[in-house]
């Protein structure tokens, strides 16, 4: 039986290899991903769910670039970025890159906060508890614990698949609406398609999976099936964002109710869709939360460390790496106490957040296609003609609908809205 041998060889290859793609496209699912696919299907029911296909081609081609060169060159994408720009701009890029993951996280916490009051737990106690639990855990568990907690949070996501389920929606409308492009008139519209797809790439994913990558020691012998992992990762990550949708779609939208956050919708839930829908996509929330606050500050350690040549790495202990552990205590503390901070306002730091990815993802994207296509640094595994044109036709799109995304922020949060 070697045919079937071999299949087994190659599961347990894949098993072996996977989970830099499929947590760093979970946690693209984070607490300001999921407000949005809320907002989507209660104010438009199943008429957006066509971008979602979009925005899957988008992240798997993103985020398999930066995972290909991972294994292929042993660097992170830091590294690389200073190879190519000198220190001076690498030290700019990080400084935006910095602020950019610390609103990011800030939006987090928020998420953190607002799903455990669901469950009558106030934030004065959530907040600081959940920021030391990801702490102990990161400190205290080498590469492979973190990761595989983190894979269990990444399955936790199942919970919004479950919620659509138990809203009993009509599956054959679902299908149609998502193979087939509906447009409804006003800007409303207009920036949920811009936000559903030009959210889908962050800066921090990937320099976050390329240093995971290297992290895990994966080689260019690993390529096929960290492909395989990446590709896994965004077409569940999708489907989630489908179930969000369709969860508030089914419920929601038929009576008008009108949410601006997903606390609103877990708590709007409940009546209409039962309980239980509720209770469960309240703890989809608070696990996307504590998941994405644990993530972004890690990326950001990476991140600096890999840009200034220091040491680096879960499985290297505190004395080893005190600049990665001290950068990601200092994030997640920081961010930590913004929530805890009585009456600040979040809408400056959400506009900021917008801001600086926006600012980023041009700069990031472009630089990683001329990466990707060296040669001297790639060998084998540049881009193919195909491969450039879909890439190159994704970075313009997803680096328009960025800019798109960035201005309509900061015209919002200029107007008190956002």
């Amino acid at each position: 039986m070697p045919g079937l041998r071999l299949r087994w060889q190659r599961t347990a290859l894949f098993f072996a290899v996977a989970g830099p793609g499929i947590i760093t496209a979970a946690v693209d699912n984070d607490a300001n991903g999921v407000a949005t696919y809320s907002t989507a299907g209660a104010h438009f029911g199943y008429a957006l769910l066509w971008t979602l296909p979009v925005a899957a081609v988008a992240l798997i081609v993103i985020q398999e670039m930066a995972a290909r060169m991972g294994a292929v060159t042993g660097l992170g994408l830091a590294d690389l970025l200073r190879e190519q720009l000198g220190v001076r701009p690498t030290a700019g890029v990080m400084a935006v890159l910095l602020l950019a993951n610390w609103a990011n996280t800030v939006g987090d916490f928020a998420g953190v906060a607002g799903s455990l009051e669901i469950f009558r737990v106030p934030r004065l106690l959530g907040v600081p508890l959940a920021a030391v639990l990801v702490a102990v855990l990161v400190l205290r568990g080498g590469y492979r614990l973190v990761e595989r907690i983190f894979l269990g949070a990444s399955a936790l996501y199942v919970l919004y698949a479950i919620s659509a389920i138990l809203a009993r929606p009509q599956w054959e409308v679902v299908f149609q609406a998502v193979v087939v492009p509906t447009w409804r008139p006003g800007s409303e519209y207009l920036v949920l398609v811009v936000a559903l797809v030009g959210t889908t790439i962050a800066p921090w994913m990937q320099f976050y999976h390329q240093a995971a990558v290297v992290d895990k020691g994966l080689t260019a012998n690993d390529v096929r099936y960290e492909r395989a992992d990446t590709i896994l990762g965004g077409l569940v990550t999708v489907l989630v964002a489908g179930s969000i949708i369709v969860a508030t779609a089914t419920t929601l939208f038929p009576q008008g109710i009108r949410v601006e956050t997903a606390e609103d919708a877990a708590r709007a839930l409940a009546p209409l869709a039962g309980r239980y829908a509720s209770l469960l996509f309240a703890v989809g929330l608070l696990n996307a939360a504590v998941f994405s606050v644990a993530i972004i500050p890690l990326s950001t350690a990476y991140a600096i460390c890999e840009a200034f040549g220091w040491e680096a790495g879960l499985d290297r202990p505190l004395a080893q790496a005190p600049v990665f552990y001290g950068l990601f205590l200092t994030v997640l503390a920081a961010s930590a106490l913004v929530i805890l901070w009585p009456g600040l306002p979040l809408i400056p730091v959400m506009v900021a957040s917008q801001a600086l990815n926006g600012i980023l993802l041009p700069v990031v994207l472009v630089i990683m296609l001329r990466l990707v296509n060296d040669r001297r640094l790639m060998g084998a595994h540049t881009n193919g003609a195909a491969g450039n044109a879909v890439a190159w036709a994704t970075t313009v799109l997803l680096v328009g609908l960025s800019l798109a995304l960035l201005l309509v922020t900061v015209l919002q949060g200029a107007g008190g809205r956002a």
